[in-house]
């Protein structure tokens, strides 16, 4: 199963839902695409925690104005078909409301952060 797509699925209906938090197993790669969704201002923020002696991720989601920061994503890059990006092929998303999500030799990061950088990468996953 590709965990990435099924962390940012539950991150998505709980959204819709009107959840304040969601959990799911963690990982390394987890955390380090929660930590650019925060700095891209998706999620509140979020904390690693035990739950029956296994290591869990607890998001806490944005509402603003009672709308959900998440309103959708879209997985581009999948076990079956890996996608990359070079530095001229990373185009804003939903006309600069949205992000892309690479993961580039200096680590998870977003579209925009890595023309900063001048980098490019796989492509993840868009959200919006």
């Amino acid at each position: 199963m590709d965990q990435i797509a099924n962390m940012i699925i539950m991150m998505k209906n709980a959204s819709l839902a009107k959840r304040p938090t969601t959990v799911f197993p963690h990982s390394k790669m987890k955390q380090a695409i929660l930590e650019c969704l925060k700095k891209e201002g998706y999620i509140v923020g979020f904390s690693k925690k035990l739950r029956k002696g296994f290591p869990v991720l607890e998001v806490e989601l944005l509402y603003v104005d009672g709308k959900a920061k998440i309103t959708d994503v879209d997985r581009v890059s999948k076990q079956s078909r890996r996608t990359y990006f070079g530095v001229k092929d990373i185009r804003p998303v939903r006309n600069g409301f949205g992000s892309v999500i690479l993961s580039t030799p200096k680590g998870i990061m977003s579209g925009k952060e890595a023309k900063k950088e001048m980098v490019g990468g796989e492509a993840l996953f868009k959200i919006w």
